[in-house]
Order: structure tokens, then C-alpha cells, then sequence
């Protein structure tokens, strides 16, 4: 899949800089003609001499070329490109990748890209295990960008842990897999919600849930790379989504049982992964709630049933998809979700699970299906999750 493909490999600073060499040599073993560009900082770690001999193209890292006298075009690099990888990502040019910094040829490079762009970090465990990386690599992948996941093993600290860049020959076949036109969804109108909903009490406080989204922004990205026309109907969450996807923005679950059933008609797959609020105050006050020495309770009233609504009004070739987030009965709770409200599957998942449920970036899930069949995954990114969950439904649909 790579033959004649043009691939512009960014090389940071990293102690995995070794393994561009590498990766130069397999791409073009496949067949691909290679560029490479390397930051100032990652000349200590591989020289030009040697990644301009495997790729036998000249090595890019600065604007100016002082040998000869020609200006090395950020813009020109983007365009020649089929395809960007960045590997090793380090967390200082991953930060100014999410912010937008452009201070050196490969930043420049990669805002000017208009081609798929591939991330593989490499950082020592306790950075990678920081809050702000985990969340510039969710960033990243909001962006429509694909991660190469950080494997687990010996560090450059001596350390054992997650952070270590994926293998060369690795990456290759997951690039692989990505250059593989996927067309599964084309033609097909996917409905998707996503994150919390807020219940106001009065203008100022309001009854919610800790989602954050990620499941379903990932899913409706990973549906829309499939060709499929997606619709997100998201609560208040932080994430962007790509052009590609349409987002309905709604905050309670009022506001997200009309917008989803104003798409639920015309939708061939709907997944529901918001975490939807039960119920709401039975009154909203006009003014804020002040405190008194008594004690304040809330009545309570029922909130309409989203995936209750579409499985009662569900037509001949639509296929619904609920989310069970459970802490006891994990499955035997699923099941009666799944049968109840007449779902074609459920996707369970556990926060007795170590990484899996709000806010996390990853997840462990278990898919369960009208017919009975069970298929339960380890702990992955949630972006792999979206694949997981999207392909099942694929083969299903075919």
C-alpha cells in the first residue's frame, strides 16, 4: 500500500531517533520515496549524513540551506507530500503542535500539511503519563490526526513503563492498514451522541455527570474516515471535531432528545454514547438558590428516554447501539438495557476497570449483541475502541 506513495518522515528529539533509520529503510523497502525533516535538537541524536544516505534524498531542518544558497520551502515539503509521520513525537514539539507554535521547519511543515498526519511519541514514563501530554495527544487526535500508540518496555531512564516508541516495522503496518481506502460507511447516515448533559437547578448550579466525550468524538471520527455522513449531537464538552463531522451542540437532555430524534429518522447507525442525565429538578428556579440554616431538598422528575424512544420507533434496517457504564451486575445490568430498549447492541464498560470510563483516554469494553454473541476487549485508546466497535457494526451491515 505504500508503493509510490511519498512520505515525509519529522524527526524529533528523542533517544528514539535512532529508529528513523529504520523506519527511512522500510518505507522504502515498501516502495515509498522518502524526505526527512529533523529539528535542531534531533541532530544530537541522528545526523543528516546518515538519514540522507538511506532516504538518498537531502535532509531538511532549517529554512536557509547555506551550502547552497536555496531557501527550503515549508509550503512546497507539505504539498510533495502523500503522507506525514512524525516519529519519534517528542512532548516539547507535541505541545506546540496542539498550540499552533511555529518555530522551526518541521512545525512550519506540518501547519501547511493537508495530507493524513501520523504521530508515534516517545517520552519517559512519567511524562508521558502527565495529564497535559495525555490530553495534547487526545488533542492531536481530535485534529483528525492518527496515533501510533507509545509501547510498553525499557526506557532510556532504566525505567519499565509505557512511553517507549512503537517498533519501525510496526508502525509500517499500521500505517498500512490506515493507506487502505475504507469506504465501509459511504453512503450511510450515522447518528452519534456524546458527553453530559446538565440538569440547572437554578442560573447558577446544575446536576451532571463527569463525561467527557471522548468516546464519542472518537467514534464519530472514526466513521466519518469511513466515508459515512456523521452527525454528533454532543452535551458541554471541551473537544473539537473536524469539519468532516456535523456537531449539534445541546446542553440538557431535553435539548438532546429533540436534536437526536430530529436525525433518528433519516440515520442508518445510531450510537449513543452521551451519558444522559435520568432525571431533572422538578422546578428551575428564576433566580439563584440562596442558602439558609435548614436543610434544601430537590424534587426530582424523569427525564425522556432517548434510546428507550428509538427502539419502540425503530424501522426495518437501522441499527441502534446503546452504552452501559456500570459498577455491579456489570453484564446481567447490559443485558436487560440491551432487551428493554430493543437495541441491536450494547457496549459495556466498567469503572471497576483500571483506565476504562469518564474521562479516561483509554478503554476496556465488551460488546454484546441482540443475538447473543459476546466479544470483550482489552484495554485500548478509545480511538482504537472506535474501530473496534465500528467494525463489528460493519460486518454486521455487509
Amino acid at each position: 500500500m505504500l508503493h509510490n506513495k511519498k512520505v515525509l518522515l519529522g524527526v524529533t528529539a528523542s533517544i528514539a531517533a535512532y529508529k528513523a533509520t529504520y523506519l527511512v529503510r522500510l518505507f522504502i523497502k515498501a516502495g515509498a520515496e522518502v524526505r526527512v525533516i529533523l529539528t535542531e535538537s534531533a541532530k544530537d541524536f541522528v545526523t543528516p549524513l546518515t538519514l540522507s544516505t538511506l532516504s538518498k534524498n537531502p535532509v531538511y531542518s532549517e529554512y536557509f540551506n547555506g551550502k547552497t544558497g536555496g531557501w527550503n520551502s515549508h509550503v512546497e515539503l507539505a504539498e510533495w507530500a502523500d503522507i506525514f509521520v512524525i516519529a519519534p513525537l517528542s512532548a516539547n514539539t507535541m505541545a506546540k503542535m496542539v498550540q499552533g507554535i511555529c518555530d522551526n521547519l518541521l512545525l512550519a511543515t506540518y501547519l501547511s500539511a493537508r495530507c493524513p498526519v501520523f504521530f508515534a511519541p516517545a517520552m519517559d514514563l512519567e511524562m508521558y503519563q502527565k495529564p497535559i501530554v495525555q490530553e495534547n495527544i487526545e488533542s492531536l487526535q481530535m485534529m483528525g490526526h492518527i496515533l501510533i500508540p507509545a509501547g510498553s518496555g525499557e526506557l532510556a531512564s532504566g525505567l519499565e513503563g509505557e512511553g517507549r516508541m512503537e517498533e519501525p516495522e510496526n508502525i509500517i503496518k499500521q500505517i498500512e492498514q490506515y493507506s487502505i481506502p475504507d469506504n465501509s460507511l459511504k453512503g450511510k447516515k450515522i447518528l452519534i451522541s456524546a458527553g453530559p448533559t446538565r440538569e440547572y437547578l437554578d442560573p447558577v448550579r446544575y446536576i451532571s455527570n463527569h463525561s467527557s466525550g471522548k468516546m464519542g468524538v472518537s467514534l464519530a471520527i472514526e466513521a466519518s474516515r469511513r466515508g459515512g455522513e456523521v452527525t454528533l449531537v454532543h452535551g458541554p464538552i471541551k473537544l473539537k471535531t473536524p469539519p468532516s463531522v456535523k456537531a449539534h451542540p445541546v446542553v440538557s437532555a431535553d435539548e438532546m432528545f429533540e436534536a437526536c430524534m430530529k436525525y433518528f429518522p433519516e440515520s442508518d447507525v445510531i450510537v449513543m454514547s452521551a451519558a444522559v442525565a435520568d432525571y431533572k429538578p422538578a422546578q428551575l428556579a428564576v433566580s439563584k438558590i440562596k442558602k439558609s440554616d435548614s436543610d434544601f431538598s430537590l424534587a426530582l422528575v424523569k427525564n425522556r428516554d432517548i434510546l428507550k424512544t428509538m427502539g419502540e420507533s425503530k424501522k426495518e434496517g437501522q441499527y441502534l447501539v446503546g452504552f452501559a457504564l456500570e459498577t455491579e451486575n456489570e453484564r446481567e445490568n447490559a443485558n436487560k438495557k440491551l432487551v428493554s430498549k430493543k437495541l441491536d447492541m450494547i457496549v459495556l464498560n466498567s469503572l471497576k476497570d483500571e483506565g476504562a470510563g469518564f474521562d479516561h483516554s483509554t478503554n476496556k469494553v465488551t460488546l454484546i449483541k441482540r443475538s447473543g454473541a459476546m466479544l470483550e476487549l482489552p484495554l485500548k485508546s478509545k480511538s482504537e475502541v472506535a474501530r473496534d466497535i465500528l467494525n463489528d457494526i460493519c460486518r454486521t451491515l455487509i
